[in-house]
């Protein structure tokens, strides 16, 4: 087993967060291990002039993290989940998924919440899955995108560029943010993006060291995020595509699964939902239902 695993991680505020939390973990498991960062800036990082849906998606976020690795500079790479794509590449595994905080969409606004905004407002949301739940619910709401860390986005809402804008609720607790303009938004009003909440653990599948990550996986959490990442695989969606996903879990260990895809102005909302013990089998359930309901014909409407 080695004596040092190098974690790859991103430098924004709330990936070095992630990323020390799980070098914390690691350190707590197996006390003398050494443990060290990678700080790498990624091409998500660099590009802000379009939302991601336009230039490739949210596995900007996680190319150059997965070179390091290839390279042997770096052992793991720590994300949150729901910044993966729903296929892992070639080569690579993501033996641990575990660790989620709160699941909700968090909407920051002086102006109150979703329903108090006033007609035409200005949101700040680059997320699709957000965007198209919003206008479901405000057809009047101008959505707009916004790009950049958290702190840059609250900083874009004080400077009063937006009216409000849409942030995980995960993200602003693990960076101890309180504001006295947050409005939790219920997964009844915006379903989660598959993962929401919960961290991962990437590494190559060949990694050697996979008992010492064993300590941190947790299996509940496994299994409802592999069901949720069951519906973007099984609609052939990245991240970038409006599709939610949310999974809980019973003492007797039965999954249930609640999925959405929608049209990206929010006139359409596909819900689907299933149980079960297996996750691949639920989530497929799900997504046959997502077809039935016309899946096909707005997946299409999106990729053109």
């Amino acid at each position: 087993m080695p004596e040092t695993i190098r974690i790859a991680t991103r430098e924004s505020e709330l990936a070095l967060w992630q990323a020390n939390f799980v070098r914390d973990q690691l350190l707590a498991a197996h006390p003398g291990l050494d443990v060290e960062l990678l700080g790498m800036t990624t091409q998500g990082d660099r590009w802000l002039a379009a939302p991601l849906s336009e230039v490739g998606g949210k596995g900007l976020f996680v190319k150059e993290l997965e070179v390091a690795m290839l390279d042997g500079y770096a052992d793991i790479a720590v994300h949150s989940v729901k910044d993966l794509p729903a296929h892992m590449p070639d080569g690579f595994d993501l033996p641990v998924i575990a660790f989620r905080d709160a699941v909700e969409d968090v909407l920051l606004s002086k102006l109150g919440g979703l329903a108090d905004l006033p007609h035409g407002a200005r949101v700040g949301s680059s997320s699709l899955r957000r965007r198209s739940q919003l206008l479901a619910r405000r057809a009047d709401l101008d959505v707009v995108p916004v790009r950049g860390n958290v702190g840059t986005r609250l900083q874009k809402l004080d400077r009063g560029e937006y009216d409000a804008i849409v942030l995980a609720a995960a993200g602003l607790k693990r960076l101890g943010i309180e504001r006295d303009d947050a409005h939790t938004l219920h997964v009844d009003t915006c379903l989660p993006a598959p993962g929401q909440g919960a961290l991962g653990i990437e590494c190559r599948l060949d990694a050697p060291f996979m008992a010492l990550l064993a300590p941190l996986k947790d299996e509940v959490t496994a299994r409802c995020v592999t069901a949720e990442r069951g519906v973007s695989a099984g609609l052939g969606a990245d991240c970038s595509l409006p599709v939610a996903a949310h999974a809980s879990i019973d003492a007797g260990g039965e999954i249930s699964l609640r999925a959405l895809l929608g049209s990206a102005d929010g006139s359409q909302i596909l819900r689907a939902s299933a149980s079960g013990g297996d996750p691949a089998a639920v989530a497929l359930d799900a997504v046959q239902q997502l077809y039935a309901l016309g899946a096909e014909t707005i997946l299409a409407e999106l990729r053109d």
